[in-house]
């Protein structure tokens, strides 16, 4: 198992050409393959290895079969979702994360891995402006970091819950979030026994943005009917349009109740490095946590996400617990950190790396112009929409989301569903890929531009696949 320095130089360099070769063709391969679940399946279908497999033979089954049949988030049409398109020096960041093997539990588990990671995010709190005092670390995802966002506001709230359970608490609590919060939050609040039913959503106004006047009713509905405020959640960048919540007025309302205010940032957070969108951040150093992915608009590879308390030392006493087998024999200050302390993870990976390598490697500037170019990509297609006379804009841009469907004159059959049959045909065609929303009710094709290769041109191109596909349908 252990491979001489030679074998590992010709694997790697056979892997090199794999990854070269494949960014390279990017911008002419079908987004999407014309395959199904069966075809997949059974081409890997096989017992359990009983005998090893020559290494090149492997890679060349990941060139010709995962690589072939997998869906391609780094082509410049790709708009489904909210997805990286990863970077060379990101994915090299994963083979020498993976080569090193750190697990960074700890200041005494990898020195250096542990250096760079609180480093790294104090890079975070400088580009978004979050307060130089806040600590945080990454976990795997916005999913993780909302979920120990929410894990702090209980304790702050209600500090005997985790010991003692939520019968302990002598009132219900409740977390407030828009009508268009990503649904990790509510699950979040599940997991952390709060109750998915103790989330109340908030009405939005024509923006899409969180009523901070609905918020304020139904706190003082709750108040006087017996539940105690714990948390809101507001949105920098909501997942189906991109609506930024006014962080500035719900601060004053979590301020004067006495509630945790956290960000969801996952996606909107790196905006800040944009010239046109950094105005949106002025009011975030008044949230008590924030949620940012380096796997989304910092154009990292999967796996990267990071939470911000404004107080570490509110986390720490949520997820702070004494081991004999932990305790730091013989260290003491900041050797004796330990990431486990603020966050629900023993085991970790090295992702710190990829984030260093990124920013060292392109520079904010370099970041922020992409970040930039992203969102007038989606500015322009808004345009093209607008001037169109057969499609129509959903919902306002306001990042790099946009939301429109087909919409020809005098047409009197069902709109959405002839777009749920336009979004199918335009997946498959493996030209361009978007995603799907509902936009008050109307079900909408839902795209998010958020790679550095996709021009304004990509954009003339979608707006002629979706038109081709409709065209054919009908």
């Amino acid at each position: 198992m252990d491979l001489d320095a030679t074998a590992v130089r010709e694997l790697g360099r056979a892997a090199v050409e794999i990854v070269a070769n494949y960014y390279q063709s990017l911008p002419s391969i079908p987004i999407m393959p014309a395959t199904n679940g069966e075809a997949v399946r059974d081409l890997f279908a096989e017992p359990l290895p009983d005998l090893p497999c020559n290494p090149e033979e492997l890679l060349k089954l990941v060139r010709e079969r995962i690589f072939a049949l997998s869906r391609h988030n780094g082509h410049p049409r790709f708009f489904g979702y909210v997805a990286s398109p990863g970077t060379a020096i990101s994915a090299f960041g994963d083979l020498l994360a993976s080569t090193l093997n750190a697990n960074v539990t700890s200041w005494r588990s990898g020195p250096a891995p542990a250096e760079i990671e609180r480093l790294t995010v104090d890079w975070m709190k400088q580009a978004i402006g979050y307060p130089a005092t806040a600590g945080g670390l990454f976990v795997s995802g916005g999913s993780m970091a909302n979920f120990s966002a929410i894990v702090a506001a209980r304790h702050h709230k209600a500090p005997g819950a985790a010991r003692g359970g939520m019968h302990t608490v002598r009132k219900p609590l409740r977390v407030y979030v828009s009508e268009e919060t990503h649904f990790s939050i509510q699950k979040a609040a599940g997991m952390a026994g709060i109750g998915e039913e103790n989330v109340v959503h908030i009405l939005t106004d024509a923006a899409l943005r969180m009523d901070t006047n609905d918020l304020r009713k139904r706190i003082e509905h709750d108040i006087d009917n017996g539940f105690e405020p714990m948390c809101v959640a507001a949105s920098a960048g909501t997942v189906s349009t991109g609506a930024f919540d006014p962080i500035g007025e719900i601060a004053e309302i979590a301020r004067r109740y006495g509630i945790w205010l956290h960000v969801d940032a996952a996606y909107g957070g790196f905006a800040a490095l944009a010239p046109s969108a950094k105005h949106l951040f002025r009011d975030i150093a008044h949230a008590d946590s924030v949620t940012l992915d380096p796997h989304k608009w910092l154009y990292t590879s999967m796996g990267c996400g990071c939470i911000l308390y404004r107080d570490p030392e509110t986390a720490r006493a949520a997820f702070s617990h004494d081991a004999a087998y932990t305790q730091p024999i013989g260290l003491e200050d900041r050797e004796a950190f330990a990431f486990w302390d603020y966050g629900p993870e023993l085991s970790r990976r090295f992702r710190a790396l990829n984030v260093w390598l990124q920013l060292k490697c392109f520079g904010t500037a370099m970041l922020g112009e992409a970040i930039e170019e992203n969102i007038q990509c989606a500015r322009y297609f808004e345009e093209l929409v607008s001037e169109s006379a057969d499609f129509e804009m959903l919902a306002p841009v306001e990042l790099s989301i946009f939301c429109f469907r087909y919409s020809p004159p005098a047409y009197s059959a069902d709109l959405d569903e002839l777009n749920e049959r336009i979004l199918v045909k335009v997946q498959r065609s493996g030209g361009s890929y978007v995603s799907n929303a509902r936009v008050r009710g109307r079900f909408a094709l839902r795209g998010c531009v958020l790679n550095y290769r996709t021009t304004k041109a990509d954009m003339r191109t979608l707006l002629d696949d979706v038109r081709r596909a409709a065209q054919e349908i009908q």
